[in-house]
């Protein structure tokens, strides 16, 4: 191998997951597409800096032939085909039963927004997915044993982005990009099972900002093919379109992907935190509380209208976005409520043409379905419907205008709050955290704790007139610490607290809250 590989954890027994076999893998990957990588990282700063000095993004002219082409994406496999209700979670071993046993068509296992990658996190999801996929996960429940059922979900995972690192696996002193650790561990160990199965290795990836970051996971797929003997064409992947810089290249990015694509989702509260963070200097484009950034305002509207649109034309599959209620197990009245706030958002969803959505909790598989089902019927999905009355200009994309949009008191308390909470929680090594009856996850904290340093940094007044300034920040993060300190369930608050204050009064956007939260943990 030529290469210093070297692992650098406490846990005692990697080798389960890190085996030789393993380790010189995922050398190979990244001394092939590592530097790659880091390049397209760097592209991303040059891109940032171009916007922070006014540059706005559209349709690019260099890929006009790839738009305008006649093709398509490659075939789906057979247990893909069907993706009306999806459900998302981290890689525990009882949210792997729950999730698989749920009725959801689809299971994303989640390594990014809904896991905090300690070490023992990561390496424990590989094991629970590799026992998941061979039949033999298991574990103690209220009411006994919890074991798979004879229907489950198609598994689907989801790496970590690429502006993650895997700290506890190095090669010649640098860590390892963390999308190559979770995709390498996950394709070697279960290949051979899943087409036991009859099926294959299949991802949601994450975070791309461009075509050309999608063209990095072709690459990726295709070693990996080559490498493993497998067909090629076997391993598939559904982009979440979550930046608004991705918006302007959905047929790039599937172009990109061709024979591997399986489609687009709408990761809406990843795509809302990247439109503060790369429209971060600029007055105009300041949003009001989250609560009223909806699916229903327009610059959200036409971004899921056209990726319905380009999806459809490429015979590739349009997955809405994520319904985050957790229902209460004491509170009918609230639960009555929320699952019409639910069953109101896959109807938009089915009647605008997308093939399935996301839940985040098993009651919510059922209200789910249940539309999907009443416009769907018998069908598999709707790609038919090629949605010709689109026509998206570039300046509604970026037009993020709300009516009526206010920014209140209680709209920054709540960011606080769920910002304090979520992180205290990720510290301890939890990623997928119920707030006020809702899943939060990185993307939901991100979106909170960015409005809160867009708010400051651009002196935005409050409904009652105060404007945002640092001593209200403070003042109020001192407050909600309180309150949380006094529930005692929030150990590593001070922590969490820290964190949050020196990334959201920081005179300079930090990108992603995650990379400095991760140096704290295991």
């Amino acid at each position: 191998m030529g290469a210093a590989l070297e692992i650098l954890a406490a846990e005692q027994g990697p080798e389960q997951v890190l085996d030789r076999r393993a380790l010189a893998f995922l050398a190979e990957l990244q001394q092939r597409f590592g530097q790659r990588r880091r390049q397209l990282l760097r592209e991303r700063l040059r891109v940032q800096e171009r916007l922070d000095q006014g540059w706005l993004p559209g349709f690019p002219d260099d890929t006009r032939e790839v738009r305008a082409g006649d093709w398509r994406v490659g075939e789906t496999p057979a247990d893909m085909c069907d993706r009306r209700v999806e459900i998302t979670g981290p890689t525990d071993r009882k949210m792997v039963i729950h999730a698989l046993n749920s009725g959801a068509r689809v299971f994303m296992a989640d390594f990014e927004d809904a896991l905090a990658p300690t070490f023992a996190n990561v390496l424990e999801g590989q094991r629970n997915l590799t026992d998941a996929i061979e039949g033999s996960i298991s574990v103690a429940g209220r009411d006994g044993i919890l074991r798979l059922g004879d229907d489950v979900a198609t598994l689907v995972v989801r790496p970590r982005g690429w502006h993650l690192e895997e700290k506890h696996v190095t090669l010649d002193g640098r860590a390892l990009s963390a999308s190559l650790v979770d995709f390498g561990l996950y394709v070697l160990r279960n290949h051979p099972a899943l087409e036991c199965r009859g099926s294959a290795p299949y991802f949601y990836l994450a975070k791309l900002e461009n075509w050309q970051e999608a063209a990095l996971w072709n690459d990726v797929f295709d070693f990996t093919e080559r490498e493993l003997g497998l067909a090629h064409g076997t391993i598939k992947a559904t982009v979440l379109i979550e930046n608004i810089l991705a918006a302007f290249q959905m047929d790039e990015i599937l172009y990109a992907l061709k024979d591997h694509a399986l489609g687009l989702n709408a990761g809406r509260w990843d795509y809302i935190f990247s439109a503060i963070r790369k429209f971060r200097r600029d007055p105009q484009r300041v949003l009001p509380d989250r609560a009223q950034v909806t699916m229903e305002v327009p610059f959200m509207r036409v971004y899921t209208d056209l990726l319905v649109q380009t999806c459809h034309r490429r015979g590739a599959h349009a997955i809405g976005g994520m319904a985050a209620f957790v229902p209460s197990r004491r509170d009918v009245a609230v639960n009555r409520v929320a699952f019409e706030q639910v069953r109101r958002d896959k109807e938009r969803e089915a009647g605008d043409g997308f093939d399935g959505t996301w839940v985040a909790h098993p009651d919510l598989v059922p209200v789910a379905r249940e539309v999907f089902d009443r416009v769907l019927g018998d069908r598999p999905h709707q790609r038919e419907r090629l949605r010709e009355d689109v026509a998206v200009r570039p300046e509604q994309l970026l037009d993020l205008s709300v009516p009526g949009g206010a920014i209140t008191q209680a709209g920054l308390r709540l960011n606080i709050s769920v910002a304090l909470r979520y992180l205290a929680s990720w510290l301890g090594g939890n990623g997928a955290v119920a707030i006020f009856n809702l899943m939060e996850d990185a993307a939901t904290a991100e979106r909170a704790r960015s409005q809160v340093w867009q708010w400051l940094r651009h002196g935005a007044s409050l409904d009652d007139g105060r404007v945002v300034d640092e001593a209200l920040v403070r003042a109020i993060c001192t407050e909600v610490a309180g309150e949380i300190g006094a529930e005692g369930k929030a150990p590593l608050l001070d922590s969490a607290r820290r964190i949050f204050e020196e990334i959201a009064l920081a005179p300079e956007f930090v990108d992603f809250l995650t990379v400095p939260a991760y140096a704290e943990l295991a």
